[in-house]
Parts: structure tokens; sequence; C-alpha cells
């Protein structure tokens, strides 16, 4: 799918969702007149709606006379869930018997073995080790498969036979959905969703923002009390008139799809009539799950419309799918044997087996040359190829996949039919009119193209979402490349292992050489929690920013993502000159680990839960944007202070 929405799904979609955390509370009808409370400087408000959460039964940790009472809506695959899951550790030893915590499962739908984590919890739960499974799940969120989850059973010592047998029950399935309808309904669509006396909570906020709240809870809670309501039966009489659903989100206004001039290269593979009255250009990756989905979709285009509509495969290997571009090598190497769309099946049917044994085992099947397919793997023949697809999918847009082009009208993600079948009938409408008008078949393609980019509307000023608000941006200690008195300061809160962030980096080469000395760039440290190597890189990067190096190592780090393990971040330190023994100990002792966390907490409270995020003189922009984007900003930016120098005149 696409990163920006990933950055919207990253970014928090960095990216409101990235890695499954939603920001934000519900819009909903408020039980109560008085207005939330202004939050204090740097934490979003939260609104005081208080809504009917029911615990039914759920696992719950705690006094159960507590005041304050946490429902929590949780994903055990989910990175902010773990990150989230310390915070409520430390406000369980923090209020003691005033707080108690109650789980509801969540698992998210991009997150394979989320469910059967959740099933594991419960069925431990059945012998009265809900916790301690829960713990060890969070604590080893990369192994959930079936035998790590059979030993983490074993660890805590449940009886197995009966472990599984509840795991295969379908009562415990029925409270996962049960648990899910429930959060929908609550408008707690991502994870963690934090419910504190029924006041909604969302994402692995910071622990000042969860203390805020229950200590605001606490003392109303304490006032009940007092006036002669039972300490068991607080939550019960907080909640009896709260919302039970979320009012619908206002929708923001949509955009319309882009329309571009799409190119369609004589050597592409593809199916249909070349003067087909409809071309669908596809950029695909082999690894993506969305795009194994949309091949069904695509074989039924092909049936409904056979001789009217061609479809075109480009290559778009994202960068974290590690075996996309041999894949797509793979599947060029096939193509050049004539068996591009036989190995395109075999590839989309074996996502999870893409490494070269693999590749050459489906080659056999398919009865290729076997030895011409290894001499084009092995020679990096078709690598151009898969790049130049891949530059010309990011030059239109379609840095995400799948994304499909229409005659030109961008289609993205795995649609259902009946979407691309609207298109394609509004499509085949005009090619009849230019056919009957006179317009050859051979040419068709290039003028309904044309003139689709030609009629698209134009994208009204204000029919794109409101601009986050301005905030207030310290550079502080951060590594900052310009001049200091600069006009515009980009803050940059960034990963080293993430792929996006490494996608951006010609981006900011590409500020620095056209902005020059009229723009400075900051970096702040946001290593997101998934991403092993994230926080090592980052202090191998502080490290050397003591030494005068930072932006050497910087771009040394993010040229070698795949390579970030200790022995690799020395290797650099030594390529770049820097003092070993200083950079070792640097690392060692743990010396930057606090600038680091430091640097995180920034982020979180100005709103960056995902990467890259950045702060152009305080504004923000998020995600791995083109340059336009950029420079619509800085340009603005450069405009204020011309005009602010002016009027000092």
């Amino acid at each position: 799918m696409k990163p920006n929405i990933i950055v919207a799904l990253l970014v928090g979609l960095v990216l409101g969702f990235v890695g499954g955390r939603v920001t934000g509370g519900a819009s909903t009808t408020k039980t109560e007149t008085k207005p939330a409370a202004a939050a204090p400087a740097g934490r979003r408000p939260v609104d005081p709606t208080v809504f009917k959460v029911p615990l039914d039964g759920s696992p719950t940790r705690g006094n159960p006379e507590a005041l304050v009472t946490m429902v929590e809506f949780s994903d055990y695959e989910c990175p902010f869930c773990s990150r989230a899951n310390a915070t409520v550790q430390k406000l369980e030893d923090e209020y003691g018997k005033k707080l108690r915590v109650v789980m509801r499962q969540n698992p998210l739908s991009f997150h394979a073995r989320a469910k059967p984590a959740a099933l594991a919890a419960l069925a431990a739960g059945e012998q009265g080790k809900y916790w301690e499974m829960h713990e060890k799940l969070f604590a080893n969120q990369k192994k959930l498969d079936d035998a790590s989850l059979e030993e983490f059973a074993k660890d805590v010592g449940l009886d197995i036979a009966k472990w599984k047998a509840s795991m295969a029950d379908p009562k415990l399935q029925a409270i996962i959905q049960k648990d899910q309808a429930l959060a929908m309904q609550l408008g707690a669509s991502g994870t963690p969703a934090f419910f504190i006396n029924g006041r909604f909570l969302s994402g692995a906020q910071p622990l000042d923002s969860f203390k805020a709240l229950i200590d605001e809870e606490l003392a109303k809670a304490e006032a009940l009390v007092k006036s002669g309501v039972p300490a068991r039966d607080v939550y019960a009489k907080i909640i009896e008139k709260g919302q039970e659903k979320a009012a619908p989100k206002a929708q923001p206004p949509q955009q319309a799809p882009a329309v571009r001039k799409i190119d369609v290269p004589a050597e592409s593979p593809s199916f249909g009539p070349a003067t087909a009255k409809v071309t669908i250009v596809e950029w695909s990756d082999f690894e993506c799950p969305y795009c194994s989905r949309a091949v069904p979709v695509l074989k039924q285009i092909k049936e409904t419309y056979a001789k009217d509509v061609r479809v075109v495969f480009r290559h778009q290997p994202l960068p974290f799918h590690g075996s996309a571009k041999l894949a797509a090598e793979a599947s060029e190497a096939a193509h050049e044997q004539g068996r591009f769309w036989e190995m395109h099946d075999k590839l989309f049917a074996n996502q999870k087996a893409l490494d070269r044994a693999s590749l050459e085992k489906y080659a056999k099947e398919l009865n290729l040359n076997t030895d011409k397919f290894k001499s084009a793997l092995e020679s990096g023949k078709f690598k151009s190829k898969v790049e130049a697809d891949s530059a010309a999918g990011n030059a239109v847009g379609a840095n995400g996949t799948p994304t499909f082009f229409i005659n030109g009208r961008e289609l993205v993600g795995a649609q259902p039919f009946d979407n691309f079948k609207r298109i394609i009938d509004e499509e085949i409408a005009k090619a009849d009119k230019l056919l009957a008008a006179g317009t050859k078949p051979e040419e068709l393609y290039a003028k309904i193209n044309a003139e689709n980019v030609a009629n698209a509307p134009a994208a009204p000023a204000a029919g794109a979402p409101a601009e986050p608000p301005v905030q207030k941006v310290e550079v502080g200690n951060a590594p900052v490349k310009g001049p200091q008195n600069a006009p515009v300061t980009i803050v940059a809160f960034s990963d080293f292992e993430c792929p996006f962030c490494g996608r951006v980096v010609p981006t900011l080469k590409q500020i620095e050489d056209q902005y020059h000395g009229k723009v400075k760039v900051a970096f702040k440290n946001q290593p997101l929690p998934m991403h092993a190597n994230a926080k090592a890189a980052a202090a191998a990067a502080l490290a050397a920013h003591e030494q005068g190096k930072f932006w050497e190592m910087h771009d040394k780090l993010f040229a070698n993502q795949r390579a970030l393990d200790r022995a690799s971040l020395e290797k650099y330190a030594q390529e770049l000159g820097l003092n070993a023994d200083k950079f070792k100990s640097a690392l060692d002792s743990g010396k930057f680990a606090q600038q680091i966390e430091a640097d995180s907490a920034e982020g979180s409270r100005l709103g960056a839960s995902g990467t890259p995020t950045f702060f152009i003189n305080g504004r923000t922009l998020v995600g791995a944007q083109p340059f336009e984007s950029f420079k619509r900003v800085i340009d603005e930016e450069l405009k204020k202070a011309e005009g602010a120098v002016a009027g000092n005149k």
C-alpha cells in the first residue's frame, strides 16, 4: 500500500496510523457540558466524552475497588502496543490500588500473527495465566510463530494439551470478534486505544499524558466516594450515562484521484490487445500482500474485458521487502522466455518463498531454460529494467503498491472489481466516441490518456485537509547543516532503519542545493520500536557527531540500511577516519541514550509518531514527500521572512 498512507497507515497515518496507531479522539455528542480543560503546553487535550465501555469478564489486573479503570484495546504484534505496555506497567506501579487495567483484544488485519497471539493469551487465561502470557508476548514480538507460542505456554507452566484445546475453542474466537466489534463501535480503530474511566486516549502516548487524565478522573472518583458511592460501584456509576457509540467522524474533503501521462514501454509484460480501448498500467511488488490481493481482480478483468482491456505490468519493489527486487528480476527472466504471467502467478502464490533457490525451483516447474534463467539473475541483466520501472513509478506518484493507472486515471490499492469496472466502463464509452470520430485504434491510448490529463480537474486550494497548527520546535543540541541564521529551519525526526527516511535523503540534498544559505536542517532521532538496529545506529551517528562527522555517518547509515549491526557501525567509523576507541566507548557506555530518548519523547509530544516527520519553521510535513511538497512550504516561509525584513526597514 502507499507509503504516505502507511504514513497515513506510516505514518501515523504517519504515518493517523503507523504501526497500528490512530491519533486523536472520536468526535461525539458529549455527556458533559463542561468543555475540555486546556491541556498543558505540548500535550494534546483529551475529549471529555465518557463512553460506556463494558468489562464483560475481560482479563483484569488490579484492585476491583480501584477508583480508575483503564480498558485497553491492544494487538500483540503492534510495536506501539509494546511501547505502551511499558507505560502501563509504570502507571500500575505509581497508582497501586487506585488503578485497575482491563485488556480487550483488537488484532489488526495486517499483523499476521496478532490473532494467534491473542488466542494464545486468552487460552492461557483459561488456566489463570493470562497476564504471564501477555508479558511473554510483548517481550517477544518478533517470535509469535506457532512453535514460539507453545514454548511460551510451557514457560509459564500451562498444561499444553488443555491450552491447545482452548486455542481451538470457538468461544475464544467469539471473544476476540466481540472485542473488535466493540472497538469499532467506540471509534477505536487502531491500537493501542485506552478508555480511562470511559474517556478515550489513543496511541502510545507519553507517561505524562496518561497521568494527567488519570489524576483528573481520580479526583472525580474520590468526589463520588465522598458523596456515598461505594468504591466498587464507582466505574459503573461513571459510565452509566456514557455514550455507547462514537459519532461518525467528519470526512475530510476528497481530492480527485490523480491523472497522469503514463508511458507503456514496448518491452513491459502485458496481456490484452495493444489496440484495447482501455490500458491499465500497474506498478506492483511481488512481496507485497496487497499486490497479491489484486491478482484475482485482474484475472476477473481479463475474463470480463478480454477484447477491450490491456494490462501492463511494471515493477516497484519496495525497499523494505528484502526479496522483491530479485523476484522482479526473476519475472523478467521468465518474460524473456515467454512465461512472464506464469511466473507472475507463481511468485504471488508463494510470497513467503522468494529466495534464490525457490525462484530457480519455479523456473524449473515452468519448464524454462534454467541455465539461461540462472545466468540472467547472476548477471543482473534485468536490474536496470526493474530500476527504470521503479523510477518511472516514483515520477508519476506510484511510490506505493499496488498502484494502477486506467487510461492515466490513478487507482490505488487492492480495490474490489466494481471499483475498476466503474472506471473501465467510463473509459470504454470515451474510447467508442473517439473511434467513431475517426481515431485510429493504434493511436487510441495516447489520445485518450492525453485527453484525460487535459480534462483532469485542478485540486481546489481549499480541498486539502487543514494543515496542523504551527508548533515551536527547538533545535537544541541536534546536529545541524546550514547557516545558523537561515530564514528557514527544517527539524527532521528520523530513523536510520526506516526505508521511507532513506528515500527522502536525496530530496533533502536537493533542498540543500537549491536553497543554499537559506535553509538549515536539524536532525533528531526517532528510532521506531519495530526497527531492531535503529537505536544503535542513532547512537553511532551521535558518536560520529561528537567527532565532527555526523553528516558523513548519516549518509553511510542511510546508504547501508540493511547493515546496521555493531560490526558494520564500527566499520563505517573506521572508513570515516574516526577515533575508533572513542567511538566504541561511546556505544558501550550508552552515552547518547538519554539524548535519543529525549528526541523521541519530543517527537511524540509534537505528534511525530511515525518517520520521517519534518517541521519546517514549525509547520508539519509527514512522510517521504516529493521535493515539490517541501518547496511549497519553504517558498511560503521565505516569502514571510522577506516580508518581515521589508517591514522592519
